[in-house]
């Protein structure tokens, strides 16, 4: 999948990467998750990385509004055997939230538009159950999280982080994997 991103897709950066897709393999397996929910597929790496540690029964809902990769990401999944397991919804992320209201997630993974994090944590923490983490990736944005001047990816990226860290509800820790890991826990 790395490759083919990397050869054929625009900003192939946006890709987990080895490293980053063995943390989150390690994450999913020590929870053994029944029902994981991915917010930003791009070509689904970060997807069949999570789908490792599923259950027996479980299953991986991936959203992304990207129906351009649709053919590429489809492709990588029917060459996994945790096919099966997967759920890929092309669409607005809010909606597609929305959609999966009756589920409860064990894993949520955070990996879209940074403006929406924020929006995206509110929407799908009632549906975490206790103990349950979500994930979010890109925290610490290439360091410029802690430059005084600061473009607006930045500046939302920065208001997450404090709004998670004054979060009582949760427990929390950043992972300094690649750009950033925030592993939240609810308590």
């Amino acid at each position: 999948i790395d490759r083919e991103t990397n050869l054929k897709v625009l900003m192939p950066r946006m890709l987990s990467g080895h490293y980053q897709g063995r943390v989150l393999s390690m994450l999913s397996k020590m929870n053994n998750p029944k029902r994981i929910l991915e917010i930003g597929t791009f070509t689904g790496y970060a997807t069949l990385c999570l789908a490792e540690g599923l259950t027996e029964d479980g299953i991986i809902y991936t959203l992304d509004i990207n129906a351009e990769l649709e053919e590429m990401v489809c492709g990588n999944f029917a060459k996994s055997p945790l096919n099966s397991k997967i759920q890929y919804l092309i669409g607005d992320a809010q909606e597609s939230i929305k959609s999966l209201n009756t589920e409860v997630f064990d894993i949520v993974f955070i990996d879209a538009d940074k403006k929406n994090n924020g929006t995206y944590f509110d929407l799908i923490f009632n549906q975490v159950k206790p103990g349950g983490i979500i994930i979010v990736d890109n925290v610490l944005w290439s360091g410029k999280i802690l430059n005084k001047a600061q473009d607006t990816d930045t500046k939302n990226i920065s208001n997450f982080n404090d709004k998670i860290a004054a979060d009582n509800r949760v427990e929390k820790l950043i992972l300094p994997v690649r750009d950033g890991l925030f592993v939240i826990r609810k308590k």
